[in-house]
């Protein structure tokens, strides 16, 4: 099976896997979801595939699918429980990220096989770090306000998408741009950086135009815990 067609399968499991959770537990399993992500997310980052001729990695659709959820937040709950959503994920990627290095700084026993092959996983350099968690609040807190900027002149039924991508696929540029340019800028030439940016945004565009059925069906849904 070629890399497109996993990868498509991957974002139609990942995010039916969140109608799912909405569907079971309503607002609170939205808010799960998006700790659940962030998690997610910062451990697949760490695999890198050839996807359409480019270079990405596999957080970059577990991380889309935070931006499917906030929006359908905003949509069906308001922007303020969206923003708490924001908050949320940003306590929770601080904790996780805190947690895995004291867990790493623990002296492994002799026979320990899973401290190598979790260094590779969770080691963190001060920049990639400060450079996500920046990219996080600065791009959901923004596509939280223009999505609900956007609500205000598109508010029919029928117009959600404008709604959906026009707010993500804003806030999804500026995230990547400020990641990238944390991370990268200075220890690559600024050719490379810029290739970095628009390599990683394409691969969210495409990702953030295949939620947008999802956020329909989402939006029609009576959750269970909710009925």
């Amino acid at each position: 099976m070629s890399n497109e067609l996993l990868w498509f399968l991957f974002v139609l499991l990942q995010f039916g896997l969140l109608v799912g959770t909405y569907k079971l537990f309503g607002l609170t399993g939205l808010y799960v979801w998006i700790g659940f992500a962030i998690v997610a997310a910062n451990i697949q980052v760490v695999k890198m595939v050839t996807l359409f001729g480019l270079t990405a990695t596999l957080g970059n659709v577990m991380y889309g699918s935070i931006f499917l959820a906030t929006d359908l937040i905003n949509e069906k709950y308001g922007r303020k429980k969206a923003q708490k959503a924001v908050y949320i994920g940003f306590v929770v990627m601080i904790a996780f990220t805190v947690i895995t290095q004291v867990a790493l700084a623990f002296t492994p026993h002799p026979e320990d096989f899973a401290q190598d092959a979790l260094s590779v996983v969770f080691s963190i350099l001060p920049r990639l770090t400060l450079g996500s968690l920046t990219a996080y609040i600065v791009s959901q807190s923004l596509d939280v306000l223009i999505f609900d900027k956007i609500k205000g002149k598109f508010s029919s039924r029928s117009q959600l998408w404008i709604r959906n991508n026009g707010s993500t696929l804003v806030s999804q540029a500026i995230d990547t741009a400020i990641f990238t340019f944390i991370a990268f800028l200075g220890v690559f030439e600024v050719s490379i950086v810029w290739n970095i940016f628009w390599t990683a945004y394409v691969i969210k565009v495409i990702t953030s135009l295949l939620d947008t059925p999802f956020v329909y069906w989402m939006r029609s849904i009576n959750p269970i815990e909710e009925a």
